[in-house]
């Protein structure tokens, strides 16, 4: 596997007369963990939405595939749905991962082999026949995360995944993080534990509307600017 690089150069956003984002500038590099930090409202998610085609922005947001493999998985912060749905595990997994069958066919023998498999991967052997509903959120997480190996990516948004999830399934998730970047995923990540970042990332970006430091996790975290930052946006909450 060989994930893309990705640049932002000024991107901007705006929405109903209010900048959400502007003059946006950084690069993350191929095969890398990349991880964006900033305040609540500080356009991070908006951000990801522009990089996953969802929202019209300004600037540009390339992405350089590369070595043929083009697939983006992505792990929203929770997954919205009626949870009085009769909808197993299984059905979702089959309503996001088959192409070219209706998903109330259910999966077939080879999907069926590779799900099982994502969903063993995150700790959730044995969940495939539970309904979706009767899950805590942090397994729901769990579940998100499966299908967004499938099929297996090249780049990896993850979107404050860790969510509702507890220790297990944080450590769930770290592993797997490491061993996607290890294959060479690209990895763009939108976190707040600033532990976990400087544990795993590569690259950090904090996000206020616009870029306020990018850089190694050691160079841009090592002062303390993104606790100062995170405890005066929580005072002004």
């Amino acid at each position: 596997m060989s994930g893309p690089s990705i640049t932002f150069r000024e991107v901007g956003l705006e929405l109903a007369g209010t900048r959400i984002l502007h003059d946006v500038d950084f690069a993350v590099e191929a095969g890398s963990v990349h991880c964006i930090i900033g305040p609540n409202g500080g356009g991070k998610t908006s951000l990801i939405r522009c990089l996953l085609g969802q929202m019209p922005h300004t600037g540009t947001i390339s992405i350089e595939w590369r070595g043929g493999a083009t697939t983006i998985g992505y792990v929203p912060q929770l997954l919205d749905f009626d949870r009085t749905l009769p909808v197993t595990v299984e059905d979702f997994m089959a309503l996001v991962c088959e192409r070219r069958r209706p998903a109330f066919v259910g999966l077939s023998r080879k999907r069926r082999a590779e799900a099982a498999e994502a969903l063993a991967r995150v700790g959730l052997r044995g969940k495939r026949r539970t309904k979706l509903g009767s899950l805590s959120g942090g397994e729901r997480q769990r579940v998100l995360f499966a299908q967004a190996l499938l099929p297996a990516p090249a780049l990896l948004v993850l979107d404050e995944p860790m969510t509702s999830m507890d220790e297990v399934g944080e450590a769930l998730f770290l592993d797997v993080i490491r061993e996607l970047a290890a294959d060479g995923v690209t990895i763009v990540w939108v976190a707040h534990d600033l532990a976990q970042v400087r544990a795993t990332a590569d690259a950090v970006t904090c996000i206020s509307r616009t870029v306020l430091f990018s850089g190694p996790p050691d160079a841009v975290l090592g002062d303390g600017r993104a606790e100062v930052l995170f405890t005066a946006a929580g005072r002004t909450a």
